[in-house]
């Protein structure tokens, strides 16, 4: 039963790195972006000041009583600025207008005097407009001055956006480089998994080697592990094969033994009404002989300590195989015939024997009587090839693959076979790293059974 596709760990671990990032960049940003503010309000309000310590810098004492004289040219150097309204106000100690914009002493809410060399800043209204003020205390001699500077807030509403955008921009920036190294990190950080699982793909029950690839110390453990599975393998796999190869040996001495006495109770003088009796038994023996060295085959393909590097010829085994079948009694009607060329090859000829031996026999099983069966070998491009074809009614395409499982048949298929001779013939070809592929024949009905090698090296 399988489940809904689960996410993958490189988009997991990407998840969880951007969540606290996402959570700590607004934050960050909304604290620089306050802390950008308060410079920038503090340097703005530092500026007013300035202009209110120039006018205080003007009031003199005279006659006893505060006095200041600001000239045309001089008032507008102090309101001059090229986004904001500038407004000022100096009251003597008892709230008299000295000099500046009357309508300053109503502003809302009403600023609180300030002793001499102190300053008070504050956001006020005056007349429904939003001004900031700076309020400084000034010793008149005879009392404390009250000097007021307020402007509007232009610059310092676009001042305020510009320092937004500006932090919005390159937290987006900062964001987007940090998802980007952080993908790249996780993808660097999961090759070494990858590169794992890809060799455990490659690994079968004739493959079981240990894993040897050097890994971060984290996926030591899991390695080990596989390891450790592989041992396990090989020694029930190794057991297996030793006790298949052992059964079908231990079989074929009586199975053979009795094939021999059936056909020599059959050649002894007896009531022939036995006959089909005697022949029935002298067929299942045979039968049970070919499924004995079939498994004996089958234990021999999965023997991984064969050598399947030895340099033979195709043509070779084809020719001791036409040999072995000239003293053979084949169905009536059948042809076998062969169509040889040099095939040179790296292999082990007694199993690839076995591989082309089981085609043959399959062959000559399913394809019925008068079939015209051709054994052919050759070499191209991709490699050394061994080929048999028949012309009887053939596998449909969509029962190939099954077919080359073990204890499977074609749904057409007739005859007493066990289902095994395609499957020992895929084991052996893959076991020397090739394949075994079932083909239409070449013209009309039937079937082509390819086994295909490897190219020789260099």
């Amino acid at each position: 039963m399988t489940g809904r596709p689960r996410s993958s760990l490189q988009r997991r671990l990407f998840g969880w790195l951007m969540l606290p990032l996402l959570v700590a960049l607004p934050l960050l940003g909304m604290a620089l972006y306050k802390q950008v503010q308060r410079s920038a309000q503090s340097w703005l309000d530092e500026g007013l000041e300035d202009t209110a310590l120039t006018l205080a810098g003007q009031v003199d004492l005279r006659s006893g009583e505060p006095r200041i004289d600001i000239s045309a040219t001089m008032d507008r150097a102090l309101r001059f600025d090229r986004q904001d309204d500038v407004f000022y106000l100096v009251l003597a100690p008892r709230g008299e207008v000295l000099q500046g914009d009357a309508g300053l002493a109503d502003l809302q809410p009403r600023p609180r005097p300030q002793a001499a060399g102190q300053s008070h800043y504050g956001d006020v209204r005056l007349r429904g407009r939003e001004l900031r003020l700076v309020q400084l205390g000034h010793d008149c001699g005879v009392g404390v001055c009250q000097i007021l500077v307020a402007e509007t807030l232009h610059k310092r509403d676009a001042l305020q956006r510009e320092i937004g955008g500006l932090v919005a921009l390159n937290g987006a920036v900062l964001a987007a480089l940090l998802a980007l190294a952080g993908w790249w990190a996780i993808h660097r950080g999961l090759l070494p998994l990858t590169g794992l699982s890809a060799e455990l793909e490659r690994r079968d029950l004739h493959r079981l080697t240990p894993l040897t690839a050097s890994l971060p110390r984290e996926l030591v453990p899991l390695q080990a592990a596989f390891n450790r599975l592989f041992e396990r393998l090989d020694r029930a796999a190794g057991a297996q094969r030793e006790f298949l190869a052992d059964a079908a040996h231990q079989l074929r001495t009586p199975l053979t033994s009795l094939q021999t006495e059936i056909e020599l109770a059959m050649l002894e003088p007896h009531d022939h009404r036995v006959d089909p009796l005697l022949e029935r038994l002298r067929q299942r023996v045979v039968r049970s002989a070919r499924l004995a060295q079939q498994l004996l085959s089958l234990a021999r393909a999965e023997d991984r300590s064969v050598d399947v590097g030895q340099r033979i010829d195709l043509r070779d085994i084809a020719t001791e195989s036409g040999q072995d079948w000239a003293h053979r009694s084949l169905p009536s009607g059948v042809d076998l015939g062969f169509e040889l060329a040099e095939a040179p090859a790296l292999g082990h000829a007694f199993l690839l024997r076995e591989g082309l031996e089981n085609l043959i026999h399959n062959a000559v099983s399913y394809a019925g009587a008068g079939a015209r069966i051709t054994v052919r070998c050759g070499s191209s491009v991709d490699g050394p090839w061994l080929e048999v074809e028949d012309n009887g009614p053939g596998i449909p395409a969509a029962e190939r693959s099954a077919a080359m499982q073990r204890f499977r048949r074609g749904g057409q298929a007739t005859g007493t076979g066990s289902g095994l001779g395609l499957a020992i013939a895929a084991d052996i070809a893959a076991r020397h790293g090739g394949r075994l592929e079932l083909l239409d024949a070449h013209a009309g009905p039937g079937l082509r059974a390819r086994l295909s090698l490897p190219p020789l090296p260099g």
